[in-house]
């Protein structure tokens, strides 16, 4: 990990953001260094035979709507390198108890069609965020910048600010439109009760009509692969299975980037962060944590509505008030007995995933930061409740826990794979308070994890971000 001129960036950590730092700062023609503790890069983009040869599991990240929609992303134009994207006939479905599950299409106006009686309200709500277009996306990508649709982010703002349980009930007068919103907020892991949940269920059901929710075909690792191809053909070097435990090991750099938590980085850096600084990052809260079961399946799953089988995302949790007190009981520190599933079935777009006529499924379901509470029962339960007869196909099953979620993946703290708790006082305050939370107080010490704005999801701002901070500073971009 050295040259005798040493290096103008040295990025740690090969994460969404770590990649997309990298490559700004390599195709900026900075000489870059990528650190990678693991033997393959990507974080949350990795795919492996967990459960079968030949079934390919994406470890993490599947579906991918804010790499479609996010500026760094765009940006990249990663179609011309291999990166193909894979659209399921349905974006995202709701099952629900004896009646037809809720589908939430690409076409808006098919699924506010089905809501029947709140048709008018899912278009004045996910409706117009839909509509705000991309600059509304980049708006909210970028909390800290000047908003590129101050209008637009203003509506956005009176609806998204609230819990998602008060919008829910006071826009929308059937079960189906209030389970949708509130599968589509839970993504969030918060208690639904809380401020700006709305917001995130409003994004995610948006980004369904406005960009869809594809996957890589091939899997996740084939986007962390692109990514490092682009770091290499513009002459930086990249390294693999190397920990660092100390910003002393690294080699002389102008600008050192680390796409690590705060835990993580106070480990390698606390000796050189001013005391005040470092204490903040000590007091970082972390969110609650995922168990996630991974399926080898003999066929595709028997939905009890069969519309359900084209859904790339499957939300399992019944009703509103169910998923409410799922995410409730997950805050207070308990397991759920029938806990929120986020479901997702890769095959359904991508067949290269598994042999001919068989799958790969997986899910989780959120749990205590850190728990070591087994879920496989009540995760494989609840998709019983939808789809009797799924455990009949199950050829083999790989089971993480959040212990297990991060010896994987160390910034995955407790099992936490948002890089920190979502509320509202880490919204924009991650992992501190500051104009510029990318840059640390020691000069040319840079954060680009998932725990600097605008968190969490494979999007690369915090990349792009502190990398566009680094380059300005060193003099070689402008303000």
């Amino acid at each position: 990990m050295s040259r005798a001129d040493g290096f103008d960036a040295v990025v740690v950590g090969s994460g969404p953001n770590g990649l997309v730092a990298a490559v700004t700062m390599a195709e900026a023609g900075r000489r870059v260094l990528l650190v990678e503790a693991a033997d393959r890069f990507g974080g949350g983009l990795r795919t492996e035979e967990l459960t079968l040869p030949g079934f390919h599991h994406d470890v993490c990240a599947t579906v991918l709507p804010l790499a479609l929609a996010s500026p760094a992303f765009r940006e990249l134009d990663l179609e011309k390198d291999t990166v193909e994207w894979a659209h399921p006939p349905v974006p995202a479905a709701h099952p629900l108890d004896g009646r037809s599950a809720v589908l939430v299409h690409r076409d808006l106006d098919r699924t506010a069609r089905s809501l029947g009686r709140d048709a008018a309200a899912w278009r004045a709500t996910v409706g117009a965020t839909s509509r705000g277009g991309s600059r509304l996306v980049d708006t909210l990508l970028s909390p800290l910048a000047l908003p590129r649709a101050p209008l637009r982010a203003a509506r956005f703002a009176v609806a998204g600010a609230l819990p998602l349980t008060w919008l829910a009930r006071s826009a929308f007068r059937t079960t189906e439109a209030r389970a949708a919103l509130a599968g589509m907020g839970a993504h969030s892991m918060l208690d639904l009760r809380a401020p700006i949940t709305a917001g995130y269920g409003l994004l995610l059901a948006a980004l369904a009509h406005r960009v869809g929710w594809p996957v890589v075909r091939g899997g996740s690792q084939v986007l962390a692969d692109a990514l490092v191809a682009r770091i290499v053909r513009s002459g930086g070097e990249v390294v693999s299975d190397r920990t660092v435990r100390s910003l002393d090991e690294l080699p002389d750099a102008t600008s050192v980037l680390l796409d690590l938590t705060p835990r993580q980085v106070v480990a390698v850096a606390g000796h050189r962060l001013p005391p005040g600084y470092r204490r903040r990052l000590e007091r970082y809260r972390y969110g609650p944590g995922v168990f996630k079961v991974d399926w080898a399946l003999s066929g595709p799953v028997p939905w009890s509505d069969p519309a359900v089988a084209g859904a790339g995302t499957v939300h399992l949790g019944g009703t509103l008030e169910e998923i409410a007190v799922s995410e409730a009981t997950v805050a207070r520190g308990g397991h759920p007995e029938r806990p929120y599933v986020l479901l997702v079935q890769p095959c359904v777009a991508d067949s290269t995933r598994a042999p001919a006529g068989s799958h790969v499924l997986w899910a989780y379901c959120h749990v205590p930061n850190g728990s070591g509470v087994d879920m496989t029962g009540a995760i494989e339960a609840q998709i019983e409740r939808f789809a009797p007869g799924f455990r009949d196909l199950v050829l083999a099953r790989s089971v993480m826990g959040p212990a297990a979620m991060e010896a994987h993946n160390a910034n995955l703290v407790g099992g936490d794979i948002g890089g920190g708790s979502a509320r509202l006082s880490q919204f924009v305050g991650r992992p501190a308070y500051s104009p510029h939370p990318w840059a640390t107080p020691v000069p040319g010490l840079y954060l680009c994890s998932a725990s600097t704005p605008p968190g969490a999801g494979v999007h690369g701002m915090g990349g792009r971000q502190a990398a566009r901070l680094a380059l300005r500073r060193a003099g070689s971009m402008p303000e």
